[in-house]
């Protein structure tokens, strides 16, 4: 039995340190003011004299999932690798994080990587499962080309959509339309203005449902990674 347990005790080190992530959030957006570098769990950000202040994130690696309340309640969303300038939902709401698997807590692949999760109000909703491909739903295919960035013209992967696999200076008859994104592989600028000038975000590969402060006014794009 003791044996038994022991081998529990070092399979939990094991799967911790298998996630190894690093999460560094600050106060203020464009990643200013105080910083705090989390690389485990952390059910209260209130012990590192951070609850509610965070304001930008960069997420170095892994996946992590951020919460409004301590013990990961509340309204709660998944962020993957990259650089977030602002959180217009969560600004200063943040209370605990988390690094969760590849697939988030539950076996979905890359159903919730960089999504938005708000199962506590009507639409916000991040599974797909009850999504019905006549809506123009996103469904987990790479499709013929493979292509590394697919754009909608809606939120939650709905509307038109496009591929890409390289950069693109100007988005021509996609320019403006990018309502929610899907990152296969790489991390890309995404851009206000053609030839990457204006306000620009950094994504990793993941799914974003919202664009926020980019919300139907991407021109330009290219991989920086």
């Amino acid at each position: 039995m003791k044996r038994l347990f022991a081998a529990a005790a070092v399979l939990a080190v094991c799967s911790q340190a298998a996630l190894a992530g690093e999460l560094t959030l600050f106060t203020d957006n464009d990643f200013r003011g105080a910083r705090v570098t989390v690389q485990r769990d952390t059910p209260d950000l209130g012990r590192l004299g951070f609850n509610d202040r965070t304001s930008s994130i960069v997420v170095r690696s892994g996946v992590w999932e951020v919460c409004e309340h301590a013990g990961y309640g509340g309204q709660c969303a998944e962020f993957g690798p990259g650089e977030y300038r602002a959180l217009p939902r969560f600004n200063d709401s943040i209370s605990s994080v988390r690094e969760v698997t590849r697939g988030g807590r539950g076996d979905r692949g890359d159903d919730r990587r960089g999504d938005w999760r708000g199962d506590r109000g009507p639409g916000w909703r991040g599974d797909r499962d009850d999504r019905d491909d006549r809506r123009g739903a996103y469904r987990d295919d790479r499709g013929p080309r493979g292509d590394a960035v697919q754009m909608f013209s809606a939120a939650r992967f709905e509307g038109d959509r496009i591929g890409l696999s390289g950069d693109a200076r100007l988005l021509g008859d996609f320019n403006d339309r990018a309502g929610s994104i899907v990152i296969r592989e790489g991390r890309w600028e995404f851009c206000e203005h053609a030839d990457f000038r204006g306000q620009c975000v950094v994504y990793g590969p993941g799914r974003y449902a919202f664009l926020d402060q980019l919300d139907h006014r991407i021109s330009s794009m290219r991989r920086v990674r």
